[in-house]
């Protein structure tokens, strides 16, 4: 599913999987397709019900955070939607929400538990991530001493984002509103690594979008702890030393990068049959091992 063409000229934005549409009343509605990325590129490839299983995992750990901040949704029933959405319901059940319209904050909020990703070649090179000092002898997926705030710049699509340190973060948006999304995204993450723990998961890392409303209160937006923002690891074959394997896109990128031909220099190729099946099944798992829920 991409944009809804009968909607077109409510459409104000496409990120990488999630399409904006104008709801009027500073509201919003979101539709998560089926896109896939990788390596900063979308994919000519769809993973069937993605987009579901990504909105719905999103609004059961929304709730799970509601203690300790607000999310942006209004309602995910599409027959509470304002005119125009309402005859449109059937495309839009499940895989969207009708949200507040947030001024994002322009940093990307990240929380680490694990050493992993690019974290792993940053503490090679100084004992550090993104200007935090790490205690020696960590390995590649090793739990570190604490959870860490890691920031980075948002970067436009097709472009890498870069790491910040928490100084650069105060010079870009104050001290105080700093602290906020050091402490929120902190918290969202241990809420999650916990939860997750005793589905049998770990929760290596995850990104959180944070914004502000119309009364300036910070909220959180756009998706939050589902693997395209997360690493999520089995608890059970958690080693470290070298990559786990993950409920994410994994296999899309040991396709791309091993298998596919392709050097990163143009468009990516489509994705095999079984690489496609293989990646929708680790959703569905993650979906229902962290929820208890049956995706059907």
């Amino acid at each position: 599913m991409t944009a809804i063409p009968e909607l077109a000229d409510r459409h104000v934005h496409s990120g990488k999987v999630r399409d904006l549409y104008d709801a009027g009343d500073g509201l919003l509605v979101m539709v998560a397709s089926d896109r896939i990325s990788a390596y900063d590129y979308i994919l000519p490839s769809v993973i069937p019900d993605k987009g579901v299983i990504l909105t719905q995992m999103s609004l059961w750990w929304f709730e799970q955070v509601a203690d300790m901040i607000p999310s942006h949704v209004v309602t995910a029933d599409p027959a509470d939607f304002p005119d125009p959405f309402r005859s449109h319901a059937d495309a839009l059940r499940g895989r969207s929400v009708l949200c507040r319209r947030l001024e994002m904050v322009p940093v990307e909020c990240v929380a680490r538990g694990y050493l992993a990703g690019s974290g792993v070649s940053d503490y090679a090179a100084n004992g550090s991530v993104c200007g935090v000092p790490l205690p020696p002898g960590l390995l590649d997926g090793s739990r570190l001493p604490e959870a860490i705030f890691t920031p980075t710049t948002k970067a436009p699509i097709g472009e890498h984002d870069a790491p910040m340190t928490f100084d650069e973060v105060v010079a870009e948006v104050g001290g105080e509103t700093a602290e906020q999304l050091r402490a929120l995204t902190l918290g969202v993450y241990e809420r999650g690594r916990d939860l997750a723990e005793k589905a049998g998961i770990l929760l290596a890392d995850t990104k959180v979008e944070l914004g502000r409303d119309a009364a300036g209160n910070l909220v959180l937006g756009d998706e939050v702890l589902t693997p395209d923002s997360s690493r999520f690891w089995p608890a059970e074959t958690w080693h470290p030393g070298g990559a786990q394997p993950s409920y994410d896109k994994q296999y899309v990128r040991d396709w791309l990068a091993n298998e596919s031909g392709w050097d990163r220099s143009g468009p990516p190729p489509a994705l095999p049959e079984d690489v496609v099946a293989r990646t929708r099944q680790k959703y569905v798992e993650a979906y229902e091992r962290l929820t208890g829920r049956s995706f059907s």
